[in-house]
C-alpha cells in the first residue's frame, strides 16, 4: 500500500465510522465527517495532508499525490 491509498483508506474509514456513529449514537458525530471532508479539500488545494505526514513517518512508501 502506498501513501495515497493509505490516506484515502483512512479518510473513507473515518467517514463511514462517523456516519455509523451518527446513525446509532449522536448526530454530533457528523462533525467528524465534516472535518474529514474539509481536510481533504484543504489537502487538494495546498498539497499538505497531516495524515500523509504521519504515514510517511511510519514508513509507508510514497505515492503520486503526496511526496
Amino acid at each position: 500500500m502506498n501513501l495515497d491509498r493509505a490516506v484515502l483508506a483512512l479518510a473513507g474509514t473515518m467517514t463511514v465510522a462517523s456516519v455509523a456513529l451518527a446513525a446509532f449514537s449522536s448526530t454530533w458525530w457528523l462533525l467528524l465527517t465534516a472535518f474529514v471532508g474539509l481536510n481533504l479539500l484543504q489537502a487538494s488545494i495546498t498539497g499538505f495532508c497531516p495524515a500523509a505526514h504521519v504515514f510517511r513517518k511510519l514508513g509507508v512508501d510514497a505515492g503520486c499525490a503526496f511526496r
